[in-house]
């Protein structure tokens, strides 16, 4: 499988999902179901936009992703 892994396909992917996460629709729910369901998109674009962020590095069948979390300029 290592052979066949595409790192920066892979993380466009996860750019990919970020994005649609935004464009989501809100179903027509109201209450406690549109909270859980807001709180559940903002979890998963911060998880697929980190993701996307990172640089990554496959070596001997170990796949690193590197995410710099520090503020910009620092």
């Amino acid at each position: 499988m290592a052979d066949e892994l595409d790192i920066n396909a892979m993380l466009e992917r996860f750019r990919e999902r970020a994005e649609a996460v935004k464009r989501r629709n809100l179903p027509p729910v109201g209450g406690d179901e549109r909270a859980m369901f807001v709180k559940q998109a903002q979890t998963d674009y911060t998880d697929f936009a980190l993701i996307g962020d990172a640089d990554g590095e496959l070596v001997d069948g170990v796949l690193t992703l590197r995410i710099d979390l520090r503020p910009p300029g620092t």
